[in-house]
């Protein structure tokens, strides 16, 4: 949820800076600012601003489609967690922590611990051949 926010906001800004240049396009042919400074007399031409939209579509549209699928794979990625492939502790911003303790800081989850069956019946086995050896 939060990374879609993120990627939709900078999205966003993308596309105002992309409406602001057009907006400025047509505010420069409407009021026609080098007359204002004191140039010479002002010819109205809505083709040149009509041109220039277009070429500020056909390159934001690209821009903004490229942008978007490259934040969303950079959010993607950022996404996994790092585990040490030795202790099997979690990378969390920079400190490296037990799976209980990922839980308990991250998602605010208590944990409980018990053994699951696969490890029982091995615990199981294990006992059987020492209680034989011995």
């Amino acid at each position: 949820m939060q990374t879609k926010q993120r990627v939709s906001k900078i999205l966003t800004y993308q596309i105002v800076g992309y409406g602001l240049i057009i907006v400025l396009s047509w505010l420069n042919e409407l009021v026609d600012l080098p007359h204002i400074i004191g140039a010479k007399q002002y010819i109205l031409d809505w083709h040149e601003s009509l041109f220039e939209t277009i070429i500020v579509i056909l390159v934001a549209i690209p821009a903004v489609l490229l942008s978007r699928r490259l934040l969303a794979r950079l959010y993607y990625l950022e996404g996994f967690l790092r585990v040490c492939a030795w202790c099997k502790k979690i990378n969390l911003n920079g400190d490296w922590v037990s799976l209980e303790e990922f839980f308990e800081r991250k998602l605010e989850t208590n944990t409980s611990h018990g053994i699951c069956e696969a490890c029982n019946e091995r615990m199981k086995a294990e006992m059987n051949q020492r209680s034989a050896a011995a």
